[in-house]
């Protein structure tokens, strides 16, 4: 099963602080949705992974790191 991990709150207040309210607006989706996002109990469409990335200044591999988990173990 493959695991998608994040660095959004590291990057929020990398330089300047942004709220989660803030970056919800700004990539247009809802703050519990940056909650969830955050905590690792929600993997975002590949739209908002984009906007979430732009927003930042970043790609989307810069933001978001995708890790194939081994089922043989």
């Amino acid at each position: 099963m493959p695991e998608l991990s994040n660095c959004i709150r590291r990057l929020r207040f990398d330089p300047d602080e942004l709220t989660q309210e803030q970056l919800a607006q700004r990539s247009g989706c809802t703050r519990q949705t940056i909650i969830a996002l955050e905590a690792g109990k929600y993997t975002p469409s590949l739209a908002l992974a984009f906007r979430l990335a732009r927003t930042f200044g970043r790609g989307v591999e810069e933001v978001f790191t995708f890790e194939e988990l081994d089922t043989n173990e």
